[in-house]
């Protein structure tokens, strides 16, 4: 493929990303959580607590919110600066996992990107503010500097631990861990034992504890109950027990990486040769080889599993991907176009035909952008077969592009944004009135009212802050709501439509229904 066609590709491609990206609400609960607390953090100052709904919320490290207050504090408190963060890491990562492949492979390597960012969940994923896409940044910064480092030079491992300094700082001490683990692996499988000293350079490990150390110190001092709620719980109990409830199968990550290369699933199965290929170098398959599969099997045995936690094996993949494409022969085709129909036809004719006859509204409403992306994914068959890769590459892309409306019908089911904007108006002319969410926390109706509310008979994920401080009034049980609503503020209880006839039944005559906004309803006391 000529240099200004991938060029023009690659132009389409980053339009993609930012297309639409203010277009809907914050998706709830991710965005909402992901935005409230560096929200919180700006109204208070407070930079080294993270607060959410102001109560203390340790999930996380600091960077991810850090790198939104400073989005928020540039752009404004708006959906595109909450997710613009993601966006630049998704982009980003895909310009260093191709100067990673042109340093590996000996073609392919400029395929590598737009694989990648043509990939269905990398571009899900790189438009919702959540911390996977910058850890994977991270992840993906350290490993191209561990694999320069190896054609020499001590700046490529400052980069690398510096990297690795900043992963851990998003997610925790897996951002040390995997790609630290991948490194000193790699070293040892390929008997590359005289490097191992060298890993450990003291300036390059001063630099890590540098970066990490003191803003660990000082959030441990400011809030004692840090460590034990972040390192123990959130760590080991979270890896090792099924305590948040997101236990999944050994196997779960499989399919998930097969339907994360939509449309590219298809090269998957020759992308997995290339680690046996002898074109590439053997010390660049294990480095590929354990980059992927130290993650993936990590996770795999971790007592908690998300669909995202699979985001820094898909770089790797990429790589062996864009080899495998520029490599592929009659026989390798043939496999590649087998694989695609068994896994694309049955997307693409979900997308032409379910929506003509489903009685689901969400679905009627997908009619236009789903056919499209049906349409997008037979032309990329039809390049398949013509052995076009300039319209497979073309079609990839703009699949992604059509497929852009999904995100307004999930927002639509579980943004907070129609409610907030109609109770907005409301409380203009009540500052004293009291907002309450019903067995939902509802973190997006926090940061668009930019106050604090009430939590009706759900805790949830705020249980450790709800009992870390005194919040008495900001967490009732059903006997306490209808305590409040029988006083005399006004109160608004905004609720998901799903709980609407619980709550009039807890409530009685004490509250009336006021307007439905989206999928939430609003009712009041007076």
């Amino acid at each position: 493929m000529r240099r200004s066609l991938l060029l023009v590709l690659a132009v389409m491609l980053i339009g993609t990303y930012f297309y639409g990206l203010s277009d809907h609400g914050l998706i709830d609960p991710d965005e909402g959580r992901y935005s409230e607390v560096p929200r919180e953090m700006l109204e208070s100052s407070d930079y080294f607590t993270p607060r959410l709904n102001y109560v203390k919320y340790f999930e996380k490290p600091l960077m991810h919110y850090w790198l939104t207050a400073l989005s928020f504090k540039a752009l404004g408190l708006n959906e595109f600066a909450s997710r613009l963060v993601p966006v630049l890491a998704g982009l980003l990562t895909l310009i260093i996992t191709y100067l990673t492949a042109k340093r590996i492979l000996h073609e392919g390597a400029a395929f590598t990107p737009l694989i990648l960012g043509s990939s269905v969940l990398w571009f899900a994923l790189s438009k919702l503010n959540i911390t996977d896409m910058t850890l994977t940044f991270f992840f993906t910064l350290a490993m191209m500097g561990y694999r320069f480092w190896l054609d020499g030079g001590t700046k490529w491992l400052m980069m690398f631990y510096g990297a690795m300094a900043f992963a851990v700082l998003t997610k925790g001490l897996i951002g040390v861990v995997l790609p630290g683990g991948t490194a000193l692996l790699h070293l040892v499988i390929t008997k590359d034992y005289r490097r191992i000293p060298g890993l450990f350079n003291p300036l390059a490990v001063a630099l890590f504890f540098a970066v990490t150390v003191p803003l660990f110190w000082i959030t441990c001092r400011a809030n004692p109950d840090f460590f034990d709620f972040f390192f123990i719980r959130e760590h080991f109990l979270r890896y090792t027990t099924t305590i948040h409830n997101r236990y999944e199968p050994a196997y779960f990550f499989i399919p998930v990486i097969i339907a994360a290369f939509i449309p590219w699933s298809g090269l998957l199965a020759n992308s997995f040769m290339k680690f046996f290929d002898e074109d590439i170098s053997r010390n660049d398959r294990v480095f590929l080889a354990l980059w992927f599969a130290l993650p993936f099997v990590f996770f795999s045995f971790s007592g908690s599993k998300l669909i995202p936690y699979i985001l820094p094996c898909m770089p790797p993949l990429a790589v062996m991907a864009g080899a495998s494409l520029a490599g592929l022969d009659v026989k390798g085709f043939r496999t590649f176009m087998i694989t695609s129909l068994v896994v694309l036809v049955p997307v693409a004719l979900t997308g032409l035909i379910l929506p003509s006859v489903s009685h689901d509204g969400g679905v009627i409403a997908m009619k236009y952008p789903a056919g499209m992306l049906g349409v997008c994914l037979l032309v990329f068959l039809a390049g398949g077969f013509r052995k076009s890769v300039t319209v497979m590459m073309a079609a990839g892309v703009i699949a992604m592009l059509v497929a852009s409306p999904a995100f307004q019908k999930v927002a639509d089911n579980s943004s907070r944004q129609a409610v907030a904007r109609e109770l907005g108006a409301r409380l203009e002319h009540d500052d004293d009135a009291v907002v309450v969410a019903y067995r939902d926390i509802m973190q997006g109706l926090s940061f668009y009212l930019g106050r604090r509310i009430v939590i009706a008979e759900d805790l949830n994920e705020l249980e450790f802050g709800a009992q870390a401080e005194d919040t008495s009034g900001w967490f009732v049980d059903a006997e306490g709501l209808k305590e409040l609503c029988r006083s005399d503020k006004h109160v608004y209880i905004v609720t998901r439509n799903k709980h609407k006839n619980d709550l009039v039944d807890e409530l009685s005559g004490d509250v009336r229904f006021v307007l439905g906004a989206g999928s939430d309803s609003l009712f009041v006391n007076f």
